[in-house]
């Protein structure tokens, strides 16, 4: 695997983390950069997550909710897609 990982927000970070919490946020944020971190020292974080088999869409929890996103391992990019926060931060 390359060391220039990286992740964004598709379409972009008012799309899919607009309205939700800072806090909620930032904790997504971090859990992608860990991701990021893994794979760069070689870890297929297309098995991270939850999801039906590696690669696709997976699901990770985040303080109460979860995000989802996608590895494109071609790329090489980790896409958070959506942000789902805990009821109670809503």
């Amino acid at each position: 695997m390359s060391a220039d990982w990286r992740w964004e927000y598709d379409p972009d970070q008012d799309h899919v983390a607009g309205g939700i919490p800072a806090h909620v946020v930032r904790e997504v944020e971090r859990l992608a950069d860990q991701l990021i971190v893994l794979a760069r020292t070689g870890i297929d974080v297309s098995d991270l997550g939850n999801g039906p088999r590696p690669g696709g869409l997976r699901r990770m929890d985040a303080v109460g909710g979860w995000f989802y996103f996608l590895v494109a391992p071609r790329e090489p990019l980790i896409i958070v897609v959506r942000i789902v926060p805990p009821f109670d931060a809503l």
